[in-house]
């Protein structure tokens, strides 16, 4: 009796070592087979020592125009998808004309055909829409170009960096707008 036991003890000690090795090639932290439509995606950028990142959701366009089906022209719009887009600075900054001391922030644009705004809100931990009216640091011009070839997935990222300062860019379709950021 004791040597059944054994043996059944050793079979299915076996067994799960088995099951768990095979277990072990799975990939538990794989994304699902279909990715999500507007993923997440993050800006860096170090300026005098300091770092300065923006994490945002990166939406396509999927056949859509900028300015009209999607992104409309003189409406705020939360800059990327899903969650607010946020700032985080550990230096103060100087954003176009808009000083912006350290800390967190959630980034706005309000778009328009010739022009587009880069707002600045105090306000943190929203999902983006709607707009917190009446919450703004501040707002600034941005300086706009076209892009040679149109650009399906937005991204922000920083550009041009030269000591403490860098170039904030929005880009999607055939869009760019930018602004300049000093480390103050």
């Amino acid at each position: 009796m004791f040597l059944r036991s054994l043996a059944t003890a050793a079979c299915c000690t076996l067994l799960a070592t088995a099951s768990l090795a095979q277990m072990g090639d799975m990939k538990m932290d794989q994304p699902a087979s279909k990715s999500m439509p507007s993923p997440p995606a993050t800006a860096n950028v170090t300026l005098s020592g300091k770092a300065i990142s923006i994490k945002y959701n990166s939406p396509r366009l999927k056949g859509r125009t900028i300015g009209s089906d999607i992104v409309p022209y003189g409406e705020v719009w939360r800059t990327g998808a899903n969650p607010a887009t946020t700032l985080t600075t550990a230096t103060n900054l100087k954003v176009g004309t808009l000083d912006v001391p350290a800390g967190t922030y959630t980034l706005f644009t309000l778009p328009n055909k010739d022009k587009w705004l880069f707002i600045v809100s105090k306000k943190t931990g929203e999902w983006g829409i709607p707009y917190p009216e009446g919450e703004d640091l501040g707002r600034t011009p941005m300086t706009g170009k076209t892009l040679s070839a149109p650009q399906e997935n937005m991204s922000i990222s920083f550009e041009n960096t030269k000591g403490s300062s860098t170039e904030l860019h929005v880009k999607w379709g055939t869009t760019d707008q930018y602004v300049t950021v000093k480390a103050e």
